[in-house]
């Protein structure tokens, strides 16, 4: 790609005008920096003097950082069973609030092995107990859902 005239901005961001694309060149060789183009699609295009290998750099970090912040999206997830004790059931309600208190989605399971499928009916109140205590610190996604063998349901954290 080669310009005649080009916009030029200079170190500091301020405006330098129009000038030919060779005077942008010297001013940016003369400064010890690079010419960036900015935007090729205006008339005329827009260069600027800036150091290219930092705005490389800086583009890096903030993906990274970007990439970092995505992480809230993971779902965890807790298993339940029909017949839980006492103290596994509050064990596993801690670790769902963790996960919550961390800002991460949550998923309750509650398996079902052979005859827990006639007593289908205890399982939901085992669900609708663990929503109760959850509704503090989540929103339900929905109802309980019977897929198979598993009531499932997600929750958003608060």
């Amino acid at each position: 790609m080669t310009f005649t005239e080009v916009r030029l901005i200079g170190l500091e961001g301020d405006q330098l005008g129009v000038v030919s694309y060779a005077r942008a060149k010297e001013l940016a060789q003369e400064a010890g920096q690079d010419l960036v183009l900015v935007s090729d699609r205006s008339t005329p295009p827009v260069v600027r003097i800036m150091n290219f290998g930092k705005l490389r750099y800086e583009q890096k970090k903030n993906l990274k950082q970007q990439r970092k912040n995505t992480a809230a999206q993971k779902v965890k997830e807790v298993k339940f069973r029909v017949n839980i004790d006492q103290h596994d059931y509050e064990t596993k309600i801690k670790h769902a609030l963790d996960f919550l208190e961390k800002k991460y989605r949550l998923k309750i399971t509650l398996a079902m092995r052979g005859r827990e499928m006639a007593h289908q009916d205890i399982a939901f109140e085992v669900i609708r107990k663990v929503m109760g205590e959850l509704a503090p610190y989540a929103d339900a996604d929905g109802q309980p859902k019977l897929l198979g063998r598993n009531i499932s349901v997600n929750f958003a954290p608060k």
